[in-house]
C-alpha cells in the first residue's frame, strides 16, 4: 500500500469533431493531442481528518467524496492540487482533474485504475473521449464517437507527434470559453451540422492528417488541421462570436501565420489558440516576430506535443518493525 501518490495529468488540444450529427450512429468524434505543458498535479495521501487544497479544491474535493462513497473508502485524505491547467480555457481541466484524483485515490488504496468506468462516474467525456485517451496515454488521438452505450468514445487511432513539431498555444487570460449550462445551450441552439462538411472534415483526417504525421510532412498536417477547424469554428461561429471565441488570439494566430505557422485553430471553445512550428528554433523565430503583438493578459507559450498519458509516482508504508 502507498503512504502518498502524485498524479501529473495533461493538458489536451482539441482540434475538431468529425460528425455533430450522428446520423450513422455515432455523433462526435473528436482529433486531439495531449501537451507536455501545462499540467495537472494533485498529491493525495493518509491523513487523520480528510482536508482539499490548492486551486480547483472545490471540483477535487467532490470528485474525491464522490469515489469515496463509490469504492467504499472510508478513511481521511489529504489532497493537495499543485498545479492545475487553467480552467475553462479549452484544454480539458475538467476531465483531467477527475481523473487524476480517481487515479490517485485507486492507486493510494491499491485499487486497479478504472479509467473509463471513473469517466462516467463523474461525468466526464460527454461529447469528445480525447481527455480521457490522454489520460491513458500520449500521441495524435482520434476517437470514434458516442453511441448509445454510454461508454466513452472508443480511440480508433493514435498515432505518435513528431519530438521535434512544436506547438504555439496562444492564451487569453481575460476570455474564458462556453462551459456549464451556457454550452448545453449552444449546443442546442446551433443548427444541424451539414453533412458534406462532417464528410470533408472526415476525409481530411484520414487522407490529411494522419498520413502527414507518418510521414512526418508539417505542411500537409497543418493544412489539414486548419481546414478541419475552419469548418468546425464557422459552425460554432454563432455561438462563441466568431471562428475564435477571443478577437486577440485570432489575430496573434493570423500574424503566426505570416511568420511560416501552420494548422491554426481554437482548442474546444476557446479561447486557447494553437498552431505548430517544425522545430524550436522555428517557433522561436515566430514568437519573437509577434511579441509586438502581445499584451496584458495574452501570452504565447511554446510546448511539445506528448506521446505519454498520465504519471504516477509513489511513496510506499514502510513497514520494516511492524
Amino acid at each position: 500500500m502507498s503512504n502518498s501518490v502524485t498524479i501529473r495529468v495533461p493538458a489536451r488540444l482539441h482540434l475538431g469533431f468529425l460528425d455533430l450529427n450522428g446520423d450513422v450512429g455515432r455523433r462526435f468524434g473528436s482529433v486531439g493531442l495531449p501537451l507536455s505543458e501545462p499540467e495537472t498535479v494533485v498529491t493525495l495521501s493518509r491523513a487523520a481528518e480528510t482536508s482539499v487544497e490548492g486551486s480547483e479544491a472545490p471540483r477535487a474535493e467532490q470528485h474525491l467524496s464522490a469515489l469515496c462513497r463509490h469504492l467504499g473508502i472510508k478513511s481521511h485524505h489529504r489532497l493537495v492540487v499543485e498545479q492545475a491547467i487553467p480552467s475553462h480555457a479549452g484544454l480539458g481541466s475538467g476531465t483531467q482533474i477527475a481523473l487524476a484524483v480517481a487515479a490517485a485515490l485507486r492507486t493510494l488504496h491499491g485499487l486497479p485504475l478504472d479509467v473509463a468506468g471513473d469517466a462516467i462516474l463523474l461525468a466526464r467525456g460527454a461529447r469528445s473521449g480525447i481527455g480521457i485517451a490522454s489520460f491513458e496515454s500520449g500521441g495524435v488521438i482520434v476517437d470514434a464517437g458516442k453511441n448509445s452505450s454510454g461508454r466513452p468514445p472508443p480511440v480508433v487511432a493514435r498515432l505518435p507527434f513528431p519530438d521535434e513539431w512544436r506547438v504555439l498555444l496562444i492564451l487569453d487570460e481575460a476570455v474564458e470559453g462556453l462551459h456549464g449550462q451556457d454550452e448545453l445551450q449552444a449546443f442546442r441552439a446551433l443548427p444541424q451540422f451539414p453533412a458534406a462538411g462532417a464528410g470533408e472534415i472526415c476525409r481530411q483526417v484520414l487522407m490529411g492528417l494522419m498520413p502527414a504525421l507518418v510521414e512526418r510532412d508539417l505542411p500537409v498536417f497543418g493544412a489539414a488541421v486548419t481546414t478541419i477547424q475552419t469548418l468546425i469554428g464557422t459552425h460554432f461561429a454563432p455561438a462563441q462570436g466568431g471562428v475564435f471565441t477571443s478577437r486577440r488570439v485570432e489575430a496573434l494566430a493570423r500574424r503566426l501565420v505570416d511568420a511560416g505557422a501552420v494548422g491554426i485553430g481554437q482548442s474546444s471553445w476557446g479561447p486557447t489558440g494553437f498552431a505548430f512550428a517544425p522545430s524550436e528554433n522555428e517557433a522561436r523565430r515566430m514568437v519573437d516576430s509577434v511579441r509586438d503583438a502581445t499584451g496584458a493578459g495574452i501570452e504565447i507559450r511554446i510546448v511539445q506535443g506528448r506521446n505519454s498519458g498520465a504519471k504516477i509516482s509513489q511513496t510506499k508504508l514502510d513497514l520494516v518493525g511492524s
